[in-house]
C-alpha cells in the first residue's frame, strides 16, 4: 500500500512539474520572416563607386558597388532591413519592459562589436549592438583609415586609424534610438549605421531577406523594419505593426518593402 501511495504522489509531482515546464516554454516564441522587394518595381541597380583615393589598394579586387540598396535577384529578398520588437504602442519614448525579456538574457556578457574595413567598404555596413557592448573598428588594410560619427548619446570620434591597427571605443555603448551614421573621411564613399538596442529582440535580414528573432515574449507587441532609405510605413512605421505572438514559432508573412533611394 505504501509503495502505492508513494507511486502515485511521484506522479504527481512528475505531472505537475511537466505542466510548470510546458507552460514556462509556451510563454517564449522564435519568430520568422522575409522581406522581399515589391514585385511590381524594378530591382535597383546598383552602381559602381567612384573611387578616388588609394586606388590601387581599393580597386585591388575590383569595382566597388554601391551597398545602400542590395536586392537578391533569383527571390527579390532584401538584404539589411533591421528588424526589431517594440511595445504595443505610440509612444517614442516607451521601453522594452524588462520582465518581458527572456531570464537567459541575463547571463549575456558585454560584447565587442567589430566593424571592419578590409578593402574599402565598411563590413558590416548595417551593425546591430546593444546597450554596454564596445565598437571596435579594424584597419587589416594596408592604407591608413578614419572612423568618424557624431551622436546624441554616444559622443563623437573622428579617429585616424593606421594600417593593420585597430581602434576600441573607451566608453560602453548608451542607448540611442536614431541610426548612427559612421564614416571614413578619407574614403568618402565607405559609410555604414549603427543600431543600439536595449533589449535582444532585433535581427538584420541576409542575402534572401530572412530574419529569425529567438525567445521572444508572447503577446502582443509591434514590429519594426527599418532600412537605411527610411522606416517600412514612413512617419508613423517608426512605430510599426502590431503583431500577436504565439509559440513556439510564429512565421510571419511575407513583407514587401520598398527600400528605393528617396
Amino acid at each position: 500500500m505504501r509503495r502505492l501511495v508513494t507511486s502515485g504522489l511521484l506522479a504527481a509531482v512528475a505531472l505537475a512539474f511537466s505542466g510548470l515546464t510546458a507552460t514556462a516554454q509556451d510563454q517564449w516564441a522564435t519568430i520568422k520572416g522575409q522581406v522581399l522587394f515589391p514585385a511590381n518595381k524594378p530591382i535597383p541597380k546598383r552602381n559602381v563607386l567612384n573611387v578616388s583615393q588609394d586606388k590601387d589598394h581599393c580597386l585591388s579586387k575590383g569595382d566597388i558597388l554601391d551597398e545602400s540598396v542590395i536586392i537578391n535577384a533569383k527571390n527579390r529578398g532584401v538584404k539589411n532591413v533591421v528588424v526589431y520588437l517594440r511595445p504595443d504602442n505610440t509612444d517614442p519614448k516607451s521601453d522594452f519592459p524588462k520582465n518581458k525579456i527572456h531570464p537567459d538574457d541575463a547571463k549575456r556578457k558585454a560584447a565587442e562589436v567589430v566593424i571592419d574595413q578590409p578593402c574599402c567598404m565598411f563590413v558590416k555596413r548595417i551593425t546591430v549592438a546593444r546597450v554596454g557592448d564596445k565598437l571596435v573598428v579594424k584597419n587589416p588594410a594596408p592604407v591608413a583609415h578614419n572612423f568618424f560619427w557624431d551622436t546624441s548619446n554616444n559622443g563623437a570620434e573622428n579617429i585616424s586609424i593606421p594600417k593593420m591597427e585597430s581602434w576600441t571605443m573607451k566608453q560602453p555603448l548608451k542607448k540611442e534610438g536614431p541610426p548612427i551614421q559612421y564614416k571614413c573621411t578619407i574614403h568618402p564613399w565607405m559609410t555604414g549605421y549603427v543600431r543600439i538596442f536595449d533589449h535582444p529582440y532585433y535581427a538584420v535580414t541576409d542575402e534572401d531577406g530572412k530574419f529569425e528573432i529567438k525567445n521572444a515574449p508572447v503577446g502582443k507587441y509591434r514590429i519594426v523594419y527599418w532600412h537605411e532609405n527610411g522606416v517600412r510605413g514612413g512617419a508613423k512605421g517608426r512605430f510599426g505593426d502590431q503583431i500577436d505572438i504565439q509559440g513556439p514559432v510564429l512565421d510571419l508573412k511575407t513583407i514587401e518593402y520598398d527600400v528605393s533611394p528617396k
